[in-house]
């Protein structure tokens, strides 16, 4: 069960909350709020990428939205004087006006930082992917961010790569183990990201689980 699940989802209520928590009367909004959802978090996802956001909870209430994005470099984002939250609130409107009529809705930004960033499977698999685009050796870069996640304090780590590994003619998978994942068992934090690295030869498939 723990190979095939998603293991956020596995956990959901029991460890881990819901990425969009909303309260409203009216369920005919739900569709138009969960595509509006999906697209300010690609949207901020791309835009502040340079920030290594890892995660972002959007909270609806009756006259109000709540962001609350996780980054490793929270100042980045704030910048002087707040000046980029102003600018996330002008990128989001668009999305916005299109499911809230009321003129008395309240746009509310949280940065939240992410203190030990190796503990982060987003994190980690970004900066996997990233190496790879650049064309590093993949065993290399695998076995020292795998060190450093264990250094962190992580009970273990499994980083799998798939696709085209190294510009091989056939596409093919490899996993690399470092500790313990037990993956059914639901009581243990597991925190699971994919993220796809472009490289000369094609898409590399990168997923990363990491117990806490």
């Amino acid at each position: 069960m723990g190979q095939k699940v998603n293991p956020k989802g596995l956990r959901l209520g029991i460890i881990y909350n819901w990425n969009s928590r909303w309260f409203f009367s009216d369920k005919k909004k739900y569709k138009e709020n969960l595509i509006s959802d999906l697209k300010i978090r690609e949207t901020l996802m791309n835009k502040l990428s340079y920030a290594s956001v890892t995660q972002i909870d959007i909270e609806r209430a009756i006259n109000k939205i709540t962001l609350i994005i996780y980054s490793v470099k929270p100042g980045m984002i704030i910048g002087k004087g707040g000046k980029g939250l102003e600018e996330i609130k002008k990128h989001i409107e668009p999305f916005l006006k299109k499911t809230e009529k009321d003129k008395k809705f309240k746009i509310d930004i949280k940065i939240e930082q992410v203190k030990k960033p190796y503990l982060n499977a987003y994190y980690v698999a970004q900066g996997i992917a990233e190496k790879l685009v650049k064309n590093l050796p993949h065993r290399s870069v695998v076995h020292s961010v795998m060190n450093k996640v264990i250094e962190s304090g992580a009970k273990g780590i499994k980083v799998q790569l798939g696709g085209r590994i190294a510009g091989a003619e056939i596409s093919r998978r490899e996993k690399y183990f470092q500790g313990t994942i037990p993956t059914s068992t639901i009581r243990e934090e597991i925190d699971f990201a994919h993220y796809p690295a472009l490289t000369k030869s094609g898409y590399v498939g990168v997923k990363v689980w990491i117990c806490k």
